[in-house]
């Protein structure tokens, strides 16, 4: 099964590329290949996990492709070559010549086929249990399957799932004459489902930790086991009896396992691009890449897959992955941490911050990050460690989520009515009226009752006047560049839009009256520098916005345009 150390990490066999059908919420290998759809062949990365190593565990956010790689190894381990193989090979191994027109995977001709391993599968995507009982129901009833479908005999509940487990995978090893393999998707699922009530995810997790434990403990009866889900918790919290784990969720060679990169465009879906143009609704790559692309956890970014299959399929640029998981304990937990917006748009890391992730402690950066509303820009070795910058990845999650956060900090409807005038706010952006842009946000925070401030407690940090007003310009999707946040109560944003650079001050002052400090900042530090004469850039205008802490109001808008 070993390939050299000069074998191709990508593989792509020429041929004819006919349209294929759009596998929107396939996982299975098996419907996708037999069912004539499109596959992104990621079996050049499957082999080299397979040949580095045996135990390993990789984070990605949902809707990223987890589900269809842990079936492709599942699938691979079960020796079902007919699957792999494409063209006159697949039809001699009892493939129908019907859909057998497809092309050849690079595990076909890279894989012990002589051996096949029995495959333990445990997937908690489905349901949502909220009480212990239920997740051991929902344990057991896998372990059955599992022993039923690989013809071993394992004891019967009530004993303990963790106990059933390590039988589980000594059986079938013994039966098959083969370690067993062990896949686990969406492992956190249960822990992240109740998160809102702390004790019921502790005691989801305690369950979980007992189980996963088993596998460390059955090595001589395992050939390979992966985990994966959304969040990355830490070690001690629910990998302590399972601490071998290889965690390859920032490993540059495996950085492009889920997701689609920009070769997969050019080359898998290239029929569709070109059937989009011929049918008069060409899709701008450009415009593609700005709404869906930038999710890097190597040097490689990739497109969130669902995104770019809906975007093949409908025509239209939209937030498709945004829209299948209303993020409603986010927003409410950002409001909770009175999480400053404008750090959406660049913040520091460290890999032990990234990594910082359990019931009784979560940072904000850790939650952002891992499930996939920011990701990472740069990385950096210092002395004490990597180091990470992260941002939004793309238009699309930069317009839903700040659309979010705008609906949700302000009182209902009003931040309903916020978005139903953006379209008059996106206009005088475009046209540089200052006077309507000043109305608007006067507006906006004179209809806040006040007695609203005192119950919600994301106003009670100065920084919530800046973030409105951030999280509801960036929802536009105007260009946003946040030249230089610092803590709560001040912010300096420039909005890039139609040729006109705005360039923000906010800052919350005491008193009743404006007292033109942010304008005279603003040009002190002369942020507005580097867009003057700028390409694209034909004027710029400064404003210097002020709220006051007691009246809760805009109190001062300076203005200066060049």
């Amino acid at each position: 099964m070993a390939h050299q150390a000069n074998e191709r990490l990508r593989y792509h066999r020429i041929m004819a590329a006919p349209r294929r059908k759009l596998p929107i919420g396939i996982q299975t290998l098996r419907d996708i290949r037999d069912g004539g759809y499109y596959y992104v062949d990621k079996t050049p990365q499957v082999a080299r996990l397979v040949d580095s190593g045996k135990y390993y565990f990789l984070s990605r956010p949902r809707r990223f492709g987890k589900s269809l790689l842990i079936d492709t190894i599942a699938q691979a381990f079960a020796g079902q070559r007919a699957l792999f193989e494409g063209g006159e090979a697949a039809v001699a191994l009892g493939v129908d010549p019907a859909v057998a027109n497809r092309p050849r995977l690079f595990l076909a001709e890279h894989w012990d086929w002589g051996r096949r391993h029995p495959v333990i599968r445990l997937s908690f995507a489905e349901g949502w249990p909220q009480q212990p009982d239920k997740l051991e129901e929902h344990i057991h009833h896998q372990l059955s399957a599992d022993a039923a479908r690989l013809g071993v005999v394992i004891p019967e509940p009530p004993t303990d799932p963790h106990i059933r487990f390590g039988h589980l995978i000594t059986r079938a090893a013994e039966a098959h004459g083969q370690q067993a393999v062990v896949l686990v998707d969406e492992y956190d699922k249960p822990i992240l489902d109740n998160l809102e009530a702390p004790e019921v995810a502790r005691a989801m997790r305690e369950g979980l930790r007992n189980l996963y434990s088993v596998i460390k403990g059955r090595d001589a009866d395992v050939r390979f086991a992966m985990l994966t889900g959304v969040s990355k918790f830490s070690k001690v919290s629910i990998f302590s009896g399972l601490n071998n784990l290889n965690d390859i969720t920032l490993d540059d060679r495996y950085g492009t396992l889920c997701g689609y990169t920009e070769e997969d465009l050019d080359t898998v879906f290239a029929p569709e691009f070109e059937a989009a143009a011929a049918e008069g609704q060409p899709l701008d790559r450009a415009e593609v890449r700005r709404w869906y692309n930038g999710y890097a956890w190597g040097p490689t970014s990739v497109y969130n897959p669902f995104d770019v299959l809906l975007l093949l399929d409908k025509r239209q640029y939209r937030a498709h992955w945004f829209e299948t998981g209303t993020p409603t304990f986010l927003v409410q937990w950002l409001q909770r941490k009175g999480f400053f917006t404008p750090r959406l748009e660049q913040l520091w890391a460290s890999e032990a911050l990234l990594s910082a992730f359990d019931v009784d402690g979560i940072e904000p950066e850790a939650m952002l990050w891992q499930t996939g509303y920011l990701t990472i820009r740069e990385h950096i070795i210092t002395p004490r460690g990597p180091m990470y910058t992260l941002a939004l990845p793309n238009h699309e999650v930069r317009t839903a989520l700040n659309e979010a956060l705008t609906i949700a900090w302000l009182p209902q409807p009003l931040g309903h009515q916020a978005q139903g005038a953006s379209m008059r706010l996106y206009q005088a952006l475009a046209q540089g009226d200052t006077a309507v842009l000043k109305a608007h946000f006067e507006r906006l925070f004179a209809s806040i009752p006040h007695d609203w401030y005192r119950a919600n407690p994301i106003a009670q940090y100065e920084g919530y006047f800046a973030s409105v007003c951030y999280s509801h310009l960036a929802s536009l999707g105007v260009e946003i560049i946040a030249e230089d946040v610092s803590n709560e109560g001040q912010c300096d944003l420039t909005v890039k839009h139609a040729g006109t650079a705005w360039v923000f001050e906010f800052k919350v002052v005491d008193g009743d009256q404006g007292t033109g400090e942010a304008l005279r900042q603003l040009q002190a530090k002369d942020y507005a520098a580097k867009h003057r004469g700028a390409p694209g850039v034909e004027r710029v205008i400064e404003v210097g916005v002020e709220f006051s802490r007691t009246r809760r109001q805009i109190v001062g808008w300076d203005v200066r345009s060049a």
